[in-house]
């Protein structure tokens, strides 16, 4: 017994060894990552911790503002009471109740397809999907650009793997033409978060009926705020139903606590039901955050006008911002990267911004690729515009001592 101790202590001491070289190389890049401490609840101002008084955010994906929006909080607090903290269980042994079922009709009513399926997060649907789908006779056409969560889904998949360049529709027309495989499935980000950048749909949607394929579109950044009633880039991009499955969250824009989702044909989300491991083997979503997340899409359906304010503050921010003199990626997405192409200047701006009240962070490799670090800012329906002007403002300040305009 003593013997096998020491061993794991050296063989613990090691990886220690090893790990700290890492993160000492990380930290000389200047890339490591620190994580700030909230005080309060998510709004457009906050508390940080150890810093007096609050900040403007303008980091969050609270696109909506329904955060801690009252409705929503109290929703949550009714179903806590009626249905219980949790259900100790996976959704087929004892973990499915009658919210459970509202919310997934709610969704399916909101992007008007046959079912839905809820998991405990989007990440959670990406990684069941392509390998519950697709077979070695099936092949996966995805953007080079997608999310982590599809990347590592895709890994799991058994099927035919092809990656196009971003949003290139000849590169992706290259490949489709180049197959027979049983089925093929388009996979893209309906929005590009890093970037801010909205995928071609009608390209993507013309390709596949050209080569009969399956589009599969991730509306994480999308789903509740964009299109004229936030019904993601189908509706933005006018292709409607022409995209046959939805992967979304609520996580963002809907309340923005945790639960992601499949939406679209009946039998898709049959098959999920019974062969998706990370819904079969993950506990069903918390009875509080179902009844939140069923308040967020009846406010939503209520009026479009939280959309239309999440709109006009992304066109005040980036034409003030491009005025300025700064470069933004992207066009008309909330997400509005302020590109700074720098690691270690990113996170010294943003750390200035802190400092003026405005709460922005930097964003470098590895989640974006070397030479492109950024800002990331990102504008919600709770931002008034005297907040985006003071975020402006801020902005053009820092920049002006970092030589950055």
């Amino acid at each position: 017994m003593k013997t096998t101790r020491l061993l794991c202590s050296s063989a613990v001491a090691h990886l220690r060894t090893v790990l700290d070289g890492e993160l000492g190389a990380i930290r000389e890049a200047g890339t490591y990552k620190s994580e700030r401490v909230i005080t309060t609840p998510m709004a457009p101002k906050i508390g940080v911790h150890n810093r007096p008084g609050k900040v403007l955010n303008f980091c969050s994906n609270n696109y909506l503002g329904l955060s801690s929006h009252p409705e929503v909080i109290q929703a949550g607090k009714d179903a806590l009471l009626r249905y219980g903290n949790g259900l100790s269980s996976v959704r087929f042994i004892c973990g499915t109740q009658t919210i459970h079922k509202e919310l997934e009709d709610a969704i399916s009513r909101f992007h008007g397809t046959e079912d839905t399926i809820l998991y405990i997060s989007c990440f959670d649907a990406n990684a069941g999907i392509f390998e519950t789908l697709l077979t070695p006779d099936d092949a996966v056409f995805s953007d080079q650009l997608n999310h982590a969560s599809i990347i590592d889904g895709i890994r799991l998949a058994k099927c035919q793997k092809h990656r196009y360049l971003n949003a290139d529709m000849n590169d992706l027309e290259e490949k489709l033409s180049g197959s027979n495989a049983r089925v093929k499935m388009i996979v893209t980000d309906g929005v590009f978060s890093m970037d801010g950048t909205i995928a071609p749909l009608p390209a993507i949607c013309e390709l596949a009926e050209k080569y009969n394929a399956i589009v599969f579109v991730d509306e994480c950044h999308a789903t509740g705020f964009l299109g004229a009633t936030g019904k993601g880039t189908p509706e933005l991009t006018k292709v409607g139903s022409k995209v046959n499955i939805i992967n979304s969250t609520l996580g963002k824009a809907l309340g923005g606590a945790c639960g992601g989702y499949t939406t679209g044909p009946k039998q898709v989300v049959d098959i999920l039901r019974q062969r998706s491991r990370p819904y079969l083997f993950s506990n069903t979503m918390p009875p509080a955050l179902v009844g939140s997340a069923i308040k967020a899409f009846e406010l939503l359906s209520q009026s479009s006008e939280l959309p239309a304010i999440v709109d006009r503050n992304t066109k005040l921010f980036r034409s003030k911002m491009t005025e300025a003199g700064f470069t933004l990626s992207g066009t008309e997405h909330p997400i509005a990267p302020v590109m700074i192409y720098d690691a270690a200047k990113a996170t010294a701006m943003a750390d200035a911004l802190l400092a003026k009240g405005i709460y922005v962070i930097g964003f470098s490799y590895p989640v974006v690729p070397k030479g492109l670090a950024r800002i990331r800012v990102q504008l919600s329906a709770a931002h008034s515009e005297e907040d985006v002007l003071e975020c402006v403002d801020g902005f053009v300040a820092v920049g002006r001592e970092m030589g950055v305009i």
